[in-house]
């Protein structure tokens, strides 16, 4: 498709809302089956050069991979990139149709980088992975009630984190299967856990969730996974770098894994030490260590390489 036409989708739960950037009508779709369908005819008959969705929590999920499936190129984007750009327009309403239309402006301006379709393969690990976040948010959950919940919905609470307990080992199993599945995937698997302080989970995590892992460079795979620090400077002023943006799922793994190698990493425990030294805030030193131990990972991956051949 090279007719340069960029199209915005609001997604909702029932429904998808439609913009071509320079149009003025929208268009609206159901959010199921039957809808994907008859969004992905009227792409094809208007030569559309790029679909972009807003993230929103799940709901855009399987109206992208059906699109892309159908050979249309799609990019899903941050949310609040949206509603900053909005801003700077000043367009202060939201409603759906008016999120379409800036979705569709923002794409044509910012040009954002197309998803690239999931084997199915790789769909059924991305989801074994966030089912597990999302059952380990429910197991913390139930172990903090323990300590202030009444006598007589103890023994219930206890059941119910068994369950999950249970639950999560078997998803564990489920992503160990899926990673072995596939020669490259289990051997960029024991690439990343290689790197001392990486464990299977984050080396699971960052093969569903950052794919891009090994091919980018080190500041836009930092960017990517949202640990890159961006310069806030105004003239003489030069206002503290903040991260922003991101995978969050990404960053979630990432941090714990980064605790741990401050500890046991040879690589990220003096460098962590350091920026202590030099009077850096214990959060700022997390942040650049999750960097550095993601920016080492990326270059073993681009060279095909474990850690003993890279760092030791």
């Amino acid at each position: 498709m090279t007719s340069g036409i960029n199209v915005g989708v609001d997604v909702g739960k029932s429904w998808l809302d439609v913009n071509e950037y320079g149009r003025d009508d929208e268009l609206r779709f159901n959010n199921d089956r039957n809808g994907w369908t008859k969004l992905i005819e009227w792409l094809k008959e208007r030569q559309v050069d790029m679909v972009t969705f807003e993230a929103t929590g799940g709901y855009e999920t399987q109206a992208v991979n059906s699109l892309l499936a159908a050979g249309i190129t799609v990019a899903v984007v941050n949310p609040t990139r949206v509603r900053n750009f909005a801003r700077s327009l000043g367009i202060l309403a939201k409603t759906d149709k008016i999120d379409a239309r800036v979705i569709a402006h923002f794409a044509s301006v910012t040009h954002p980088n197309p998803r690239a379709r999931k084997t199915e393969e790789e769909e059924h690990l991305t989801a074994c992975v966030e089912r597990r976040r999302q059952l380990i948010i429910m197991l913390t959950a139930e172990k903090n009630r323990l300590s202030t919940c009444p006598t007589n919905m103890l023994a219930n609470i206890q059941e119910h984190i068994a369950y999950l307990e249970e639950r999560i080992q078997q998803l564990e199993e489920n992503i160990h299967e899926e990673i072995t599945r596939d020669p490259d995937r289990q051997r960029r698997s024991e690439q990343i856990e290689s790197v001392p302080g990486i464990g299977p989970i984050t080396a699971s995590t960052l093969i569903a969730e950052l794919p891009e892992l090994g091919t980018l460079n080190r500041q836009e795979i930092a960017a990517l996974a949202g640990v890159a620090p961006f310069n806030k400077d105004s003239g003489k002023k030069r206002g503290r770098r903040k991260t922003t943006g991101g995978r969050a799922g990404v960053r979630r793994v990432l941090y714990m894994a980064t605790l741990s190698a401050t500890k046991h990493n040879p690589v990220i425990r003096p460098f962590y030490q350091s920026l202590q030294a030099r009077g850096k805030e214990k959060k700022v030193a997390l942040v650049a260590c999750m960097r550095k131990l993601l920016v080492i990972v990326n270059a073993m991956l681009r060279k095909d390489q474990h850690w003993e051949c890279s760092y030791v």
